[in-house]
């Protein structure tokens, strides 16, 4: 009999089955290098994120490829609608259940450490999952496009957060390198999984399965095709949620089935062997001598002070100040500073944190000179904010609003928020939560985006501001999704026909299955099902 591995080999091996009596010895066990995938761990991650020491389990498999499976059924590709919810909810059932199965144990065999669950979800991973969630839902409730690819490339960020962990700034964007690089690191794993469940037992497990699937939709096509031919309204549901299968819709299940996995899969790889990030809080950085980041910052609050004080005079002097400047209109005056204002708002926030990591704090005359000068850089930030704010508002009254100048107005107003959080960080110095508060609030914003409905807003003000100057910009309004039609339908005939008849016209040619139901939608569809249809009109720019 061979000796018992010393404990530092027991650690790092994966248990090997014994063998049944008199069939020869126990099986190799698995190489190292294909459970962690196709690198060598420390080639690649170095002992930060080695991979998971064991493969999934059948249940953690079903789990996975069951989230696929419903991806597939319910994602609508090509428009927003309660599908995309429909998946989340399912991913997130399937990575509970596989988590709940990934570490389950033979009956009487102890799991060593290395084979043992990570930390549980925290209250912060609670929240980032359902922001992932709330994101996502998102597009059963708003038609704009636009709005939900800002909300789906914010839910990868929370999403790897859920998953992977991050507190500070470096550790946030570590953990999203290693969620984007998990998908495909999982793809071994899994597939190890799936060789282990199809040799366990001769493959029985696997072959009753599919047996069973088989069965259930022999089942499901004899009896549903005899109700179908029996009942007209049966029919008409089991036509409406039955898709068209050619060769265009093999391509997208594909397609969605091997993303769903990638992504699902990489999920629970995830959570089977969370990274190590407590290594990326930024202690023992390198810190600059005084007098190098405090005489350079001194010298740019003084120009901010200048600037701000004629800002304020700008603020508070109002249209007079504006109109009695020779040849400056508001248009000319709003167009001339927001832009500059803006880049000049993120360059500040960047300045705040380098200053943050690298000045030194290790006196009581450093940590008042970081309080003073980074307190008032940032207060005077804000009123730069203000006046960029101010200068959008009058943008917006001068040549309406549209989706950009929503945007970068609501960029402007969370980098007013981050430095009121800095200002709060600045009172002890600590600023360890500073990148998640920020994150989230950047979260919420765009969350009350959604909820305010921003194609709503814009067409309603634009509608107002035809009521104020008669002029308006129907060919813009027509490219606004149907989120925008309850406020178009309050336009004069003539204009209503020329902002809403694209509109209209997309809606009726492009019907809602299940998957693609939308409220922004199915609401504008009604409006416009009770009034009068609008008509094609010819309909150009304005010329102002």
């Amino acid at each position: 009999m061979s000796p018992d591995p010393t404990p530092a080999t027991a650690m790092n091996a994966s248990p090997t089955p014994a063998a049944p009596s008199g069939t020869g010895p126990a099986p190799a066990p698995t190489s190292p290098g294909l459970l962690h995938g196709p690198w060598p761990p420390d080639a690649l991650w170095g002992r930060r994120w080695p991979g998971p020491a064991r493969p999934p389990t059948a249940g953690a498999l079903g789990a996975i490829v069951g989230a696929a499976v419903a991806a597939v059924a319910a994602v609508p590709l090509d428009r927003t609608g309660v599908g995309w919810l429909v998946t989340a909810l399912a991913g997130a059932a399937a990575l509970i259940v596989a988590r709940g199965y990934a570490y389950r144990p033979p009956a009487g065999v102890p799991v060593p450490l290395v084979h043992r669950p990570g930390p549980a979800l925290t209250a912060e991973r609670y929240a980032w999952s359902a922001a992932t969630v709330a994101l996502l839902g998102v597009g059963t409730v708003r038609a704009a496009g636009w709005l939900f690819l800002l909300c789906l490339a914010t839910a990868v960020l929370t999403g790897s957060l859920a998953v992977a962990g991050g507190r500070s700034f470096r550790a946030m964007a570590a953990a999203v390198g290693m969620a984007l690089a998990a998908g495909f690191r999982a793809l071994p794993w899994l597939a190890e999984g799936l060789t282990r469940v199809a040799g366990s037992r001769g493959g029985r497990k696997p072959a009753r399965a599919a047996a069973t699937a088989a069965a259930a939709a022999l089942l499901l096509i004899v009896f549903g095709a005899l109700f179908t031919s029996a009942d007209a309204a049966f029919a008409e549901i089991v036509s409406a949620g039955t898709p068209d299968v050619n060769g265009r819709t093999l391509a997208r299940w594909l397609f969605v089935f091997a993303a769903a996995l990638v992504v699902v899969g990489g999920c629970a790889f995830l959570r089977a062997a969370p990274p190590d990030l407590s290594g990326l809080d930024g202690r023992g950085r390198r810190r600059v001598a005084r007098l190098e980041w405090a005489v350079p910052l001194i010298l740019l609050v003084l120009l901010f002070a200048v600037f701000v004080a004629v800002q304020v005079t700008v603020l508070f002097g109002g249209s007079r100040l504006v109109l009695e400047t020779e040849g400056l209109t508001y248009a000319e005056y709003a167009r001339s500073g927001f832009w500059q204002l803006l880049v000049a708002t993120g360059l500040t926030l960047l300045v705040i944190g380098g200053a943050v990591r690298w000045a030194p704090r290790g006196t009581g005359t450093d940590r008042v000179l970081i309080r003073s000068v980074l307190g008032a850089l940032s207060a005077l930030t804000l009123v730069i904010v203000a006046s960029a704010l101010h200068r959008m508002n009058l943008y917006a009254d001068t040549y309406g609003l549209t989706r950009l100048r929503v945007l970068v107005a609501l960029c402007e107003l969370w980098l007013g928020v981050v430095f009121l959080l800095v200002l709060v960080a600045g009172v002890r110095l600590r600023a360890a939560w500073l990148a998640r508060v920020a994150l989230g609030a950047a979260v919420l914003a765009l969350l009350g985006l959604a909820a305010a409905n921003p194609d709503g807003l814009i067409a309603q003000h634009n509608v107002d501001r035809y009521a104020r100057i008669d002029r308006i910009d129907t060919e813009y309004l027509s490219t606004l999704s149907a989120d925008a039609v309850p406020a178009l339908e309050g336009l004069p005939e003539g204009l209503r026909d020329c902002a809403l008849n694209e509109i209209a016209v997309h809606l009726a040619d492009d019907p809602d299955d299940w998957r693609g139901w939308n409220y922004g939608r199915d609401h504008a569809r009604a409006i416009l099902a009770l009034a009068e249809p609008p008509k094609p009109v010819g309909c150009g720019r304005p010329p102002w």
